[in-house]
């Protein structure tokens, strides 16, 4: 299960991925993604029992933390 979509008034369907699609698209373990979860360190929706990420708030989430090198 990779993905599935949402639709917001006004918006277009936007993808949501799975623990697996966000460890893929990170580089890390599924493991690593759950832990990220349960300490509430990564956006995240939950869908009933499932856990499902936005891709468009994940982009934001890792680009506010970027580190800037020091010159």
């Amino acid at each position: 299960m990779g993905s599935t979509t949402r639709e917001q008034p006004g918006e277009s369907l936007q993808p949501l991925v799975d623990v697996t699609g966000l460890a893929e698209r990170l580089g890390v373990s599924e493991r690593f993604v759950r832990r990220l979860v349960s300490e509430r360190r990564v956006p995240f929706h939950k869908i009933g029992k499932f856990v499902r990420f936005d891709v468009a708030e994940i982009d934001l989430w890792i680009a506010e933390r970027r580190v800037d090198v020091a010159s």
